[in-house]
């Protein structure tokens, strides 16, 4: 097919959409949100990165067909044999036999670094100009004011309806913040994470918009332990990005791990559990009694946490802490087992 020729000189915002539109309309879909991001990152304009939203939602369907690994879990020999709590790795060292090793034999895998110091700041006062305009938009600001620091993605009614449960958790989609959308995916495609993430799934990974989240945490909120696989499946193929905007784990929130590889959900909404899909701290009791270890690492801004649905986890909450946490969780999926309830993001 031949395509309707691009111009690369305009810095016209109606002409860029204009020209989007047309491979859009000609079945490009991906050229199309490739064109408009290219051109946004001159021109930042809040209607490029509003119109990128629900283009990458659309352009899940334009993915390669998916040739899911036949052998799943992939077989990764042990980068870190013998080693106690959750492994480490710099950045820049970052492979996906690293990732993937990691995760199958230990449950997850720290990466120190994966943003700079000057990203994990610039993020943070991002998340702070999407909630406060969250907060307007919700007392009754128009669209032009919140936009592009908070614009509801359009979703299915049932995912919709999880948004406000979301949202009165200190957290907000990433996909309903669309400048802050834009400067995570260029940040995770810079990073090269999206490269090493496709060579751990063995398929082009996309976002999704019900489990990627911003979050502001204060240090007195409330805590349970969980595996998100209790209700995304066991089966799915998933990599989760946690990326801490701020330093945490001593005078903020941070994380508690289970630093073990379960290859199961562990029973769900008994000893002690807050909610039926959590995990109580009398069965986390049992796996150290089992020999697992517990850890609450102490994050650095730009340190991230990377794991996959079978991780045991909460929210590390201590008593004395006095600060926030400010952090991104991003999930990863391969589209051969993309939940769609959870509404797809290309990237």
């Amino acid at each position: 097919m031949s395509l309707s020729p691009i111009d690369t000189t305009s810095t016209d915002v109606s002409v860029i959409l204009d020209q989007a539109r047309s491979m859009v309309a000609e079945g490009a879909i991906l050229r199309a949100v490739d064109w408009v991001t290219k051109a946004n990152r001159t021109l930042r304009a809040p209607e490029l990165e509003r119109q990128l939203v629900t283009w990458r939602t659309a352009a899940f369907a334009a993915l390669d067909a998916a040739r899911p690994r036949v052998v799943w879990p992939p077989e990764y020999a042990d980068p870190f044999p013998g080693h106690p709590g959750l492994p480490q790795v710099e950045a820049e060292a970052l492979t996906a036999e690293i990732l993937g090793g990691a995760i199958l034999h230990h449950g997850a895998l720290w990466v120190r670094g994966l943003a700079s110091a000057g990203e994990a700041e610039r993020l943070r006062q991002d998340i702070d100009r999407a909630f406060a305009a969250r907060d307007a938009f919700h007392a009754g600001a128009p669209l032009d004011e919140t936009n592009p620091w908070y614009a509801q993605a359009v979703t299915e009614e049932t995912l919709a309806s999880r948004r406000g449960w979301v949202e009165s958790g200190g957290g907000a989609w990433t996909a309903d913040s669309p400048r802050v959308l834009f400067d995570l995916v260029e940040l995770f495609n810079g990073k090269g994470i999206v490269d090493v993430i496709a060579g751990v799934l063995g398929e082009r990974p996309a976002l999704s918009i019900g489990k990627s989240t911003l979050r502001r945490v204060p240090c007195t909120t409330n805590t349970d332990w969980h595996q998100d696989g209790s209700f995304l499946g066991p089966s799915v193929r998933t990599v989760n990005v946690w990326l801490s905007l701020s330093d945490c784990g001593e005078d903020a929130p941070g994380l508690d791990v289970v630093a073990r590889r379960l290859p199961y959900v562990v029973q769900c909404g008994s000893h002690g559990a807050y909610f039926d899909w959590s995990v109580g701290p009398g069965m986390v009791g049992i796996l150290e009694q089992g020999g697992a270890e517990v850890v609450s690492p102490v994050f650095a801004a730009g340190d991230a946490l990377l794991f996959d649905q079978l991780m045991l986890h909460r929210t590390g909450v201590r008593p004395g802490m006095t600060k926030s946490r400010w952090a991104v969780e991003s999930w990863f999926f391969a589209p051969s087992s993309f939940p769609m309830e959870q509404a797809p993001i290309v990237v």
